[in-house]
This record gives structure tokens, C-alpha cells and sequence, in this order.
């Protein structure tokens, strides 16, 4: 029977996602995680890069694992303020305008200000624009509409809105009564959710892992390198938790845990993998082994780093990733329940 309790999981992704945190701006999400950690008594530190790196002291103190997962989210960023006063946008992060248009945002300003609008593309009006649903979706077309009285640029910038002012999109976190978890930025608070959850657990039952554990919260994932650095020296095993993609052509669905074997930055490690597969056919947990064919990870990162580790990655199965996000509780569930299985495993 699993140990693990769903529904405290899904409470602390609703309360993560409810955060903005595009990748540069996660100050906020960050001293949520320390929190919780806190109140767990589990040490911790911030790094340079604004990171967290949580510490759980194992019998072998002279090799450790490390587990991963990010806070940092997509988002966008002001590019500039249009003579109607509208903001042109900069993407934050690796996604398509067409999974925004019609996304309520927040801009986030220089001295704390926070304004409400809309992303549209600038020829949103089916009743003046014949050709609408036929406008070019990228950044010479999309744009905020600010939900204050603008007419020009000078009102906009009389808000004290400017250039460089983060954008956070509006997440719309809704749980269904047949188990579905919707929101965006599922990728990755689902995971960060899960390992709040697990250090809690190992806390509470006061399990002593066989190895010293760490626990890297990354910001910086979103723009390619939230894990390669701030890796203790004596880590052999690095594990990051991510999403599972789902689509055509992939193994991975909303119910289970997915198992990465390769994605764009080429195959995990072989041997870790399989330890996860066993480790998972052995405890009845529901898993697929999957590839992602446009996909890199803080794992990967520290691989092109240098670091001399072990690699692998899993995570919840996540429907539409990078748009409008969903998985399922018995995912969440079943990955949780793998990654308890493999922090109490030996290395590999």
C-alpha cells in the first residue's frame, strides 16, 4: 500500500503554480520552498544563482545523490511599448505564442507595481480583420492589452511600466473530481510538489536514507542550464525530476511514471534507468519508458557541464506540455512513489 499522500501533494503544486516565477524572477517561489523546509527542519542554502539546495544526511557520507526539479516557469518579458500604449513581448523559455493568445498575464514592475492584461495578437477582431485567424503568431504580432486606461505610450510608461519588466501568465489551476490536475507550469512544479512532499515524509517517519541527499530546487531550468552547478563534490548519482512528454508517437500517458531513455541531448544512463524499471516492476508502480524527441533537462545540463555523475530523468506524465498543462493524480502518485523506492535504494 503507498505511503504517499496525494492530496498533500496537489495542495503544495496548487500553491507553487499560484506563484509567478518565469525563469529570472523566482525570488518569490524560492522563499515558498525555503518555508516549507523550514517548518520541516530539513538545512538548506540559496546559491549565487538564486537556487536552493536542501541537504538530507545519509549513512554514507562519502558518496551522495542528488535529485532535481525547477521552479522556474515560461513567461515572457516587456520588449517594448507600442504608441498605443500595448507592450510588444519577448519570450521566457521554449514555447509556441499560439499556447498564450488569450492568456490573462501580470506584468511584473522594477519597483513592485503588478498590472493585469491579455495577450492577443494585433489583428484579434474577426469584425475588422478578415483574415484574423490567419495573422502570423510571433513577436512582431502579439502584444499585451493592459487593462488600465492607456491611449499612448506615454500612459503606459507613466504606470511605471518599462522595458525589461517580467510577464507571468496566468496559471488557472483547476482539480477535477475524476482526479485531473489542470494548470499551467505543471512542468515542473508537479515535481517540486512531489519532493516537498517526499522530504516531509522521510521527516516524519524518520527514515535515514543510505546515502546523503540533496535536494537542488533549480530556477533556471527553462533557459537551459538550472542544474550545472552547485552539485557537491561527492554526488555520484543525479537524478532530475521533470515531466513526461505526451503525444503521438509517445509511451508516456497521464497515469503513470515516465522513465526517460533519451531525449535531444541523447541517452540517460543506461544502468540507472534500468535500476528505476526494476525498482518499479518490484513495487508495483506503474511506469512507461519513454523518449523526448525535443527535450533537455537539468541532468543533461550537468552532463555538458562535466560533471562525472550518473544520470537519469522520470516525472509525472503531462499532457500539452509548454500550453495548457494536465495530468493526473495517479501519476503524481506513481512517480512519488518510485522516487520513495529509489531514495532508499543503493546506487548503481
Amino acid at each position: 500500500m503507498s505511503v504517499i499522500n496525494e492530496q498533500e501533494i496537489v495542495t503544495y503544486i496548487k500553491e507553487l503554480v499560484s506563484i509567478p516565477s518565469p525563469s529570472g524572477y523566482t525570488e518569490d517561489v524560492i522563499a515558498f520552498v525555503a518555508k516549507s523546509l523550514e517548518s520541516k527542519n530539513v538545512p538548506y542554502q540559496i546559491t549565487n544563482k538564486g537556487a536552493l539546495l536542501a541537504t538530507l544526511q545519509g549513512e554514507n557520507q562519502d558518496k551522495h545523490r542528488l535529485l532535481t526539479a525547477h521552479v522556474d516557469t515560461l513567461g515572457a518579458m516587456v520588449k517594448e511599448i507600442k504608441s498605443d500604449g500595448r507592450l510588444k513581448l519577448t519570450m521566457i523559455g521554449g514555447f509556441r505564442w499560439n499556447a498564450v493568445e488569450g492568456e490573462y498575464c501580470k506584468i511584473h514592475t522594477a519597483e513592485g507595481k503588478v498590472f493585469t492584461g491579455t495577450i492577443l495578437v494585433n489583428q484579434t477582431s474577426v469584425h475588422v480583420y478578415k483574415n484574423a485567424g490567419e495573422a502570423k503568431r510571433d513577436d512582431s504580432t502579439m502584444e499585451v492589452r493592459l487593462d488600465e486606461p492607456v491611449r499612448e505610450k506615454k500612459d503606459t510608461e507613466d504606470l511605471g511600466i518599462s522595458i525589461g519588466d517580467f510577464i507571468s501568465f496566468d496559471p488557472r489551476v483547476e482539480e477535477t473530481e475524476s482526479g485531473f490536475l489542470k494548470s499551467r507550469h505543471l512542468d515542473d512544479k508537479a515535481s517540486v510538489g512531489i519532493l516537498l512532499h517526499l522530504i516531509g515524509l522521510i521527516k516524519e517517519k524518520g527514515l535515514v536514507l543510505p546515502y546523503t541527499t540533496h535536494f537542488l530546487i533549480s530556477n533556471n531550468e527553462e533557459i537551459g542550464y538550472g542544474g550545472n552547478s552547485n552539485i557537491p563534490v561527492e554526488t555520484v548519482e543525479y537524478l532530475a525530476v521533470d515531466m513526461g512528454a505526451i503525444g503521438e508517437g509517445q509511451a508516456t500517458d497521464e497515469y503513470s511514471v515516465s522513465i526517460c531513455a533519451k531525449d535531444s541531448s541523447g541517452p540517460y544512463n543506461y544502468r540507472l534507468r534500468q535500476h528505476l524499471v526494476q525498482l518499479a516492476s518490484d513495487n508495483n508502480v506503474d511506469y512507461q519508458v519513454d523518449i523526448y524527441p525535443y527535450y533537455g533537462s537539468d541532468a543533461s545540463a550537468a552532463i555538458r557541464a562535466g560533471y562525472d555523475i550518473v544520470h537519469g530523468l522520470i516525472g509525472a506524465g503531462i499532457d500539452a506540455s509548454h500550453a495548457l498543462e494536465r495530468t493526473h493524480i495517479s501519476s503524481l502518485r506513481h512517480t512519488a512513489d518510485l522516487l520513495y523506492y529509489y531514495l532508499q535504494s543503493e546506487l548503481v
